[in-house]
């Protein structure tokens, strides 16, 4: 009986130890989300559930992306240009032109019927996608000039050599 006591209490004290030696310990209750969602929460999350963490991060860090890009943008656009000429002391008031340099995303629908075309568009030189069935320039009224653009073409590969003419001796 007393062995058994002193092999209980022998391994209570090495799992404690383990648990100091390893910073994990166990809470004495379980704590609810911050947010009050009803899940529980951890330290580790800052006492959220593991969505409201999710969501919390996700917000720092578009509120930090927005911050950056507002921040870049007023530092490299002069809001007011000054202009002295002959000391006449006008001053001029410069527009500021904003343009976004996102570029769109591809379109993912044929121009002619709209149906939805995935990765098996095809890509025209015209700079439209479109389906199976209006891929072919006659199909789609193509705006672009494929006989003009072959004519280049040979023009570029095959360029006119003319020889010097000969010289009599």
């Amino acid at each position: 009986m007393k062995a058994q006591l002193v092999f209980c209490t022998m391994a209570q004290e090495s799992w404690k130890k383990e648990a100091e030696e390893t910073g994990v310990h166990t809470p004495e209750a379980p704590i609810l989300c911050v947010n009050n969602c009803g899940f529980f929460g951890s330290r580790m999350t800052e006492n959220m559930c593991s969505k409201c963490y999710r969501d919390t991060v996700k917000a720092r860090t578009v509120a930090s992306v927005v911050e950056k890009k507002s921040l870049v943008s007023l530092s490299s656009t002069p809001l007011v240009s000054e202009d002295t000429d002959g000391g006449s002391g006008s001053v001029a008031a410069g527009k500021q032109v904003v343009e976004d340099d996102t570029p769109k995303p591809p379109s993912n629908r044929c121009l002619s019927c709209q149906k939805k075309v995935g990765l098996t568009g095809f890509k025209c030189r015209c700079g439209g996608t479109f389906c199976s069935m209006h891929r072919y320039a006659d199909s789609h009224k193509c705006t672009f000039d494929y006989k003009q653009a072959g004519r280049e073409q040979i023009a570029k590969q095959n360029p006119i050599v003319k020889a010097d003419k000969i010289t009599k001796i």
